[in-house]
């Protein structure tokens, strides 16, 4: 029997990504098997490579004191909440769990690439310190006059995936009605030249998985989340989407960029997400997996699936979707989040782009070619970051 009280829905999603405002966009776009990553060589002075940029951002009232970054978290929790139907003072005391990893870093001049030292000098690094990582939060709360608890996660990669997880935890513990939890990353030169710099960028489109991957690419956007618990959802007839099912947070504690290579810290994770979701190896159908294409990732995250479901009676079906926009860092758990509530709702299993010779395993079926038609019940997604972070979510299908 199902406690509603303690059951997490996701009632609401919204998104701003390479392929548009809005999570039809996002989907329409997947189903397309569209690629959105493009060499790009304007962002700053000697940058060639491959990324994904959102186009045509609708100009916003309050856009003058906000980042780029800020402004695709507001688009996006507004399209999360533009079909919410309950009372105003409700929303007005929900919470708000936003990640990010670039936030303000997006308003730092291309000048930077040229001689940082002198941009310091001239006032770069008090322009950089001023921006705090939670402006993020607080935009999103400031535009929709949200009162309740605010906050903003910044741990690397998996800060998506662990803004959900938290949110679900708050709703718990009973610390508001809703929760609007996601990510929201946008490109910048600073991050850019920083993963140029650790060598990890593949100057053409990227091949998560694949034997000859070079490394990733960067994208930018946002998406977030309304989650409820299934008696206040049902209180209040809202759509129910997905039920976040299970859910788990966990750290490598072994180097400050690198993930165990063994894996077994994220099957740690894994495994107590399929504990909490009261869920069998066998049931899960799809993962949307981190997959950002880089070497250590890859055979990394292969040898966690490897762990995490032995003794399944088929192998694990795994892709990445970053191979369709890239990685958008604080963003990219979220928006893996909504794409995996796709895959259920559509029953589609995305293969990952330009996946011609994965990385052997007899666990893992690296997904490729065509879009896999398929009912799917049970769908999980996995992040995992610098300095060892790693979460799970568990969606399920709702019942009629």
């Amino acid at each position: 029997m199902i406690d509603a009280k303690k059951t997490i829905v996701v009632t609401g999603i919204g998104v701003v990504s390479p392929y548009g405002i809005g999570w039809a966009a996002l989907r329409d776009g997947m189903l397309a098997g569209r690629c959105c990553l493009q060499p790009a060589t304007d962002l700053y002075p000697g940058f060639q490579g491959t990324l994904a940029q959102v186009g045509g951002l609708p100009q916003l009232p309050e856009s003058h004191h906000l980042s780029r970054s800020d402004k695709l978290a507001v688009l996006a929790a507004r399209d999360a909440v533009s079909g919410y139907n309950g009372a105003s003072e409700t929303l007005r005391e929900s919470g708000i769990i936003m990640a990010s990893t670039v936030a303000g870093l997006s308003e730092i001049d291309a000048e930077i690439a040229k001689g940082a030292a002198e941009w310091y000098r001239h006032g770069g690094l008090k322009r950089a310190a001023s921006y705090s990582v939670s402006c993020v939060g607080a935009a999103v709360a400031e535009s929709l006059k949200i009162q309740g608890p605010c906050s903003t996660v910044s741990v690397a990669c998996a800060s998506g995936a662990m803004s959900i997880a938290l949110g679900a935890n708050l709703l718990l513990d009973g610390a508001a009605p809703m929760v609007l939890a996601g990510g929201s990353d946008a490109l910048c030169p600073f991050t850019l030249s920083g993963f140029n710099s650790l060598q990890a960028l593949d100057p053409e489109p990227c091949r998560p998985f694949d034997q000859n991957r070079q490394g990733l690419n960067l994208g930018e956007g946002a998406a977030v989340l309304l989650l409820e618990t299934l008696a206040h959802a049902r209180e209040r007839g809202a759509p129910i989407h997905a039920i976040l099912r299970g859910w788990a947070m966990t750290n490598d504690a072994s180097h400050p960029t690198a993930p165990r290579s063994d894996g077994a810290g994220l099957a740690a994770c894994i495994g107590r997400a399929l504990e909490m979701a009261g869920c069998g190896i066998n049931e899960v159908g799809y993962v949307n997996a981190h997959g950002t294409g880089t070497p250590l990732n890859d055979i990394a995250e292969t040898h966690a699936f490897e762990r995490a479901f032995s003794g399944r009676s088929t192998p694990i079906p795994v892709s990445s979707t970053k191979s369709y926009f890239g990685h958008c860092l604080g963003a990219a758990g979220a928006l893996e989040a909504a794409i995996t509530i796709t895959a259920m709702q559509e029953g589609a299993l995305f293969p990952t782009l330009r996946l011609t010779d994965p990385i052997e395993s007899d666990s893992v079926d690296y997904l490729r070619g065509e879009l896999r038609r398929q009912s799917l019940p049970v769908a999980m997604s996995v992040s995992a970051g610098f300095g060892g972070s790693n979460a799970a979510l568990i969606f399920g299908r709702p019942r009629p």
